[in-house]
This record gives structure tokens, sequence and C-alpha cells, in this order.
């Protein structure tokens, strides 16, 4: 049996970026650290949660790279000459990708409770119809 790949299809021309993008996102092997929600919140408009506790507004980062947001976290090791008879809670850094669709635009991102909330936009296209001219060859 013939395995057919989405960007081979002959009705899905021009996507073979899809294709490209699902690979790119199986291979992002985030370790569910930290846990996040992803909502949404109107028809076009949506907002990632991440459970941030323990980090300040310093030791977080969002960039878009690539069509993707990332967002990192890196808290100091504030450990000197502190001593701990149980150490559960750590200075773990992370690194979350979410890969974003042309269109959607990151807006802002507010930190409270713990909780980092990044809202996210996209943009309605305007239906356009074209039509096109035949001419004799």
């Amino acid at each position: 049996m013939t395995k057919l790949a989405l960007g081979t299809h002959p009705f899905l021309l021009g996507f073979e970026q899809l294709e490209r993008l699902v690979e790119r996102t199986a291979k992002s092997g985030n370790d569910g650290y930290p846990p996040y929600n992803i909502e949404q919140t109107s028809e076009n408009s949506y907002r990632i949660t991440l459970a941030v506790a323990g980090f300040a507004e310093s030791d977080l980062a969002i960039t878009v790279e690539d069509s993707a947001l990332v967002i990192r976290g890196r808290q100091d090791d504030d450990s000197d000459g502190r001593v701990f008879l149980h150490r559960g809670i750590a200075a773990r850094q992370f690194q979350r990708s979410f890969v974003l669709a042309d269109g959607v635009d990151v807006g802002e991102a507010v930190i409270e409770n713990g909780l980092l909330h990044v809202d996210l936009t996209r943009a309605v296209p305007d239906k356009v119809i074209q039509t096109i001219a035949i001419r004799k060859g």
C-alpha cells in the first residue's frame, strides 16, 4: 500500500508547508512543564495560560520565532546559604512552543496569581472572488 502525503494530493495544491508544519509540531518534544490551557475567548481570539508560579516577570521571555510563539522561563538558583530539609520546588527552566497559523497575531501578555496569560487574535481574511479571463491560444 502506498502512503499518500498531504503535499502530493491532487486537490491540495500549495499545502506542502502543512506537512512540514505537522512534522515540526510532532518533534517539539514538550515535556509537560509547565502545564498550560488553551481557550477560545471569541470566534477569532484565543488565550494561552501557563502555570508559572515562582517566576517573576524578569524570569520570563516571550518571542515569536519562525511562525511559532516561544515562551521561556529561567529562574536563578537562590539557594546560597540556605539549608533545605526537603526541596520539592526546584528552580527549573522551561521552553514552550506553540505553532501559529498565518494571520494569528500575539497580543498582550499578563501575569497574575502565578498564571501567565498570552492573548492571540486571528485576522479574518477578506473573501475575494477573482474572475479569470479566457483567451484563445
